[in-house]
């Protein structure tokens, strides 16, 4: 009797074992499926901030494999904020709400700030991919960190720039006018400029800051005004859209300052401007941080980039991609090391960072007490042919500097 019954019960034991394995495996396949850090990425991929947000959302695709490649995994989820501080801030609760262990975004301030409530809120870390005004890092936010310069660290260090540019090309400058959209980032910038620009040491009067709507169908009034006062330099704030509005009204008029500089704001690199100004978008010149084409993690974000965009240029796009991608990686490589995506424990790991493999030009990725890369610096970059060229420093150089810029009439 106890022959006969061995056998069932090896079979019990078998289908057991079989059974216990398969019990084992289940949860196996669960961690691998859910081993990638889940990031909402909000973008402002329509409404009037749509260039800027489609160049960064092209960043946020390529990003997963370059950073798999790199030893991270994320899996992202791509919301659009419709250039709508509201919906950034319902979408991102949403997102929160669907799973989102992190947050990236939004390029504008406003949307930034709005989606930062939320992420304070529900202990989510949120990683600032391009916003400068300075209440991002100035109102206690445990859960945001910011890899992009304040409107501050812009300024200052655009107006160094641009005393250097005026050194090196000889320009014989004696007054500017500063103009600014009236959103939050501009009027961060003119809070800036009011506050350093006094003791920056420039050679020229500042005669007056006029702020404009970006909305607005034309900027013909405000040229009027800048045009009245005939500066050398026009020092600049914009985005695409109305830096294109602001340059054709100059044209109407007839303005041509020696010099169209902006201490640190997006529109003037940006592929729309190229596109609707042709040969009338050259020279304008930027002072901002920019990718190093001499980093290993920005050749390999361009050897993505270039095939899954090739209607699209890395070399104008580097700004918006590579902040969007580094703002990933923070987040991707804090997930590495905390080796949990409980918030706490994810923010804290956030907050320790130090990435010195990265895109854009820099000492490593690292944040201060409110969260902010306080070691950012800028570069001057022009454009030549439609094409930025960074012209300062000079270690980083490949073109020299045109000032003054050449008049509109006759540019081919």
């Amino acid at each position: 009797m106890t022959g006969i019954l061995m056998q069932p019960n090896r079979r019990r034991l078998l289908a057991g074992a079989v059974a216990s394995a398969a019990t084992l495996a289940a949860p196996a396949i669960g961690r691998a499926q859910s081993a990638a850090l889940k990031v909402a990425v909000v973008l402002p991929r329509s409404g009037y901030l749509a260039p800027a947000g489609q160049s960064c959302h092209r960043g946020a695709l390529i990003a997963p494999k370059v950073l798999a490649d790199h030893g991270y995994n994320v899996e992202l989820v791509h919301i659009d904020s419709e250039s709508n501080a509201d919906i950034a801030r319902t979408q991102t609760e949403r997102a929160i709400d669907d799973g989102a262990q992190a947050v990236v975004g939004a390029f504008d301030s406003g949307s930034s700030l709005a989606m930062a409530q939320v992420c304070e809120q529900r202990q989510v870390p949120l990683s600032v991919n391009i916003g400068a005004a300075p209440q991002l890092t100035e109102q206690g936010y445990k859960f945001l960190v910011r890899n992009f310069p304040t409107g501050g660290m812009l300024v200052s260090n655009g107006l160094s720039l641009i005393k250097s540019l005026l050194d090196v090309t000889k320009l014989d400058a004696r007054t500017a006018v500063f103009m600014h959209a009236n959103d939050t980032f501009g009027t961060a910038q003119r809070a800036a400029m009011d506050h350093l620009f006094p003791t920056a040491g420039l050679p020229f009067t500042l005669l007056d800051s006029i702020s404009y709507d970006p909305k607005a169908q034309d900027l013909s009034v405000e040229v009027t005004k800048v045009r009245s006062l005939n500066p050398d330099l026009l020092l600049v704030v914009t985005r695409a859209a109305d830096a294109i509005k602001l340059v054709r009204d100059m044209v109407r008029q007839r303005f041509e300052p020696k010099g169209i500089i902006s201490p640190g704001s997006p529109g003037l690199y940006d592929e729309e401007f190229y596109q609707a100004l042709g040969p009338l978008s050259d020279y304008m010149l930027y002072n901002l941080p920019w990718a190093n084409p001499k980093a290993q993690m920005t050749q390999a974000l361009e050897a993505a980039f270039t095939p899954a965009n090739p209607t699209f240029r890395f070399a104008v796009e580097c700004f918006n991609v590579g902040f969007t991608f580094e703002a990933l990686l923070v987040v991707a490589a804090a997930y590495k090391t905390a080796g949990s995506a409980t918030g706490v424990e994810l923010m804290q790991a956030v907050r320790e960072t130090k990435i010195a493999d990265h895109v854009m030009i820099g000492p490593p990725i690292q944040f201060d007490e409110k969260g902010q890369n306080v070691g950012i610096p800028s570069a001057a970059v022009q454009n030549r042919h439609k094409t930025p060229a960074v012209t300062l420093p000079v270690d980083v150089a490949t073109a020299m500097p045109v000032l003054p810029m050449p008049g509109w009439q006759g540019r081919t």
